[in-house]
């Protein structure tokens, strides 16, 4: 059954007025059934009513905007076992998972499994790569994935500080086509400057049906990465910054980046540290190929800085 999808590609946000009055683009598509989780927040409004205008029936969990989250809103593997089931139970092409602000995104595959958070810019910058050549933007804490698609598409990828305001100052600066973080928040320039999962929406379905694939087909098209998120606990009293800049001597051959703590990029992975501000901890992020891996890297360097801070 064919249907329609709208490509929103226009100044304005979400479903405004002048976002509607000014759609450029309309693609086909084959996707008849989407399951969504939008913890009541007000998402549980605006991303069924653009379904269902598209013609696709939806099947709602928790799309009552009353604000009362009837589970934990990090839209992570753990907390979505509920809509992971149904998808599979209701033979639904999706499912569709925001976070309580609506900008942040992430999908089901159907087969029930997490598409992955770091993976829905992945994809969607795929798509626009695929229409114009360009630059994209995410944050060092975000997957190396991105990188290797952007190049795939002859484009060049560029890090920036964590935090949404560092990734649209990097974007602006390299007139990025597209970026955002690894948390599932999609920056489309073309439309606007801030984090939009109704735009990442839009983009992520009109790819998917221009590559005729299932959802779990197009996860397993990119390059799999794991990521591992850990923290140092310290003492108030030790210098947070020596323990840094004695980490980035320690690594010193490796490539560097100190734009937003240290992130040490070895061949076939990363690991990522930034202090906290209101706290005497270093948190740890890493990638690898695999799970295991990445706790691996992580805790070797997690090993160097404790003994840094012993001495």
């Amino acid at each position: 059954m064919n249907k329609y999808i709208i490509l929103l590609t226009s100044a304005g946000g979400g479903l405004s007025a002048e976002l509607r009055r000014r759609i450029l683009n309309i693609t086909r598509y084959d996707i008849e059934i989407i399951a969504v989780d939008a913890v009541n927040s007000t998402g549980g409004l605006f991303i069924p009513y653009l379904l269902e205008r598209l013609g696709v029936e939806t099947i709602k969990l928790y799309c009552d905007p009353t604000g009362e989250f009837p589970h934990n809103p990090e839209p992570l593997k753990e907390h979505l076992t509920e809509i992971s089931k149904v998808v599979v139970e209701e033979k639904a092409d999706l499912g569709i998972v925001v976070d309580p602000d609506v900008d942040r995104l992430a999908f089901i595959s159907e087969d029930g499994e997490m598409f992955g958070e770091e993976y829905t810019l992945v994809a969607v910058s795929d798509y626009i790569l695929s229409k114009q050549k360009g630059n994209t933007v995410s944050n060092l804490s975000s997957t190396r994935a991105l990188k290797d698609v952007t190049l795939s598409h002859g484009g060049t990828y560029y890090a920036s500080a964590v935090g949404e305001v560092n990734v649209v100052e990097k974007m602006k600066e390299v007139n990025a086509v597209i970026g955002g973080e690894g948390n599932g928040g999609i920056i489309y320039p073309e439309l606007h400057y801030g984090r939009d999962a109704l735009v990442g929406i839009a983009l992520f379905l009109t790819h998917l049906a221009n590559k005729k694939t299932t959802v779990s087909q197009l996860r397993a098209s990119y390059p799999n990465y794991e990521m591992s998120k850990n923290k140092i606990q310290l003492t108030p009293s030790i210098n947070v910054d020596h323990i840094l800049e004695e980490i980035k001597t320690a690594y010193q051959n490796e490539e560097i980046n100190d734009i937003d703590g240290v992130k040490i990029n070895f061949a076939n992975e990363w690991v990522h540290l930034r202090k906290s501000n209101t706290e005497p901890i270093i948190r740890v992020y890493s990638e690898s190929n695999s799970k295991e891996n990445a706790d691996k890297i992580a805790q070797a360097i997690m090993n160097k800085a404790l003994e840094i801070a012993k001495g």
